[in-house]
């Protein structure tokens, strides 16, 4: 079922002479877990960005033949054990773990805070995600720097680009041992990196990884909240916006979908 949300505006995808666009049947599954709160962001920044969105329920066995998936964020089961614990053995997730560990047409996957929780106690990135270390509850427009441009969610990025997203998370410190976050450094698996302060005390700044195939991304900021001038942060790395008018985080959304049409 397509998740119809309508539009104020934003930019369009681009059209032919007769009106089609190489996006046309591209479609971004958006699953939705009972606790999860930004289903509705995601699908809009899907559908803002050209593509088209599909509700996925976690309790489904089916994909729906979507292209890519989101896993956004919320607090998934109430974050009862921890976060993301439970929402791993949904058996939707059953089927996102299955193709997106498929080779080279494997499935692109973006979890996004609760999402990128999701994603390590599923094992399909490496880590866990605990407290910040303030204890507290954070939100606020940060900063980030693209360290890896090369995965499905990032190639309309340039290395070393900034962006300004919000970010606002609990449990947002991103743990692991020191062979882990030597691996990824050595392999230039971390994709998102805290600029101008760690908010959350994450291990070396890390505020994104990707799997070593690059198809699976998660990061605890919220690129979704940063797609729409008038609804995203006040201001963007890319200069002076008006009020509400950064949109750094749409390129995330325009990256997989131009890789989906190649």
């Amino acid at each position: 079922m397509s998740i119809e949300t309508p539009l104020i505006g934003g930019p369009q995808p681009l059209a032919s002479d007769d009106g089609s666009s190489p996006l046309d049947g591209v479609t971004v599954g958006v699953v939705t877990f009972p606790g999860t709160l930004d289903d509705r962001d995601a699908a809009r920044a899907v559908r803002l960005a050209g593509g088209s969105a599909v509700q996925l329920w976690h309790g489904d066995h089916d994909l729906q033949g979507v292209d890519a998936v989101i896993i956004p964020g919320g607090f998934s089961y109430g974050d009862y054990l921890r976060a993301g614990a439970i929402s791993r053995f949904a058996p939707l997730m059953e089927q996102i773990t299955a193709a997106a560990s498929g080779g080279a047409d494997a499935l692109p996957v973006l979890g996004i805070c609760n999402g990128f929780q999701v994603l390590t106690e599923a094992h399909l990135l490496p880590g866990s995600m605990i407290k910040n270390n303030s204890l507290h509850f954070l939100c606020r427009d940060q900063r980030l720097r693209v360290e890896n441009a090369g995965t499905s969610w990032t190639s309309e990025y340039a290395e070393g680009e900034e962006l300004v997203i919000p970010l606002k998370n609990q449990d947002g410190q991103f743990v692991a041992d020191n062979r882990t976050l030597d691996e990824l450094e050595g392999e230039g698996r971390v994709v998102f990196r805290y600029v101008d302060g760690n908010p959350n005390g994450s291990r070396r700044d890390i505020a994104g990884i990707s799997n070593a195939a690059g198809n699976v991304v998660g990061l605890m900021p919220h690129p979704e909240h940063a797609v729409e001038a008038g609804f995203g942060p006040d201001s963007s790395a890319r200069g002076a916006v008006d009020v509400r008018g950064g949109t750094d985080g749409l390129g995330i959304f325009t990256s997989v979908l131009k890789k989906l049409v190649g």
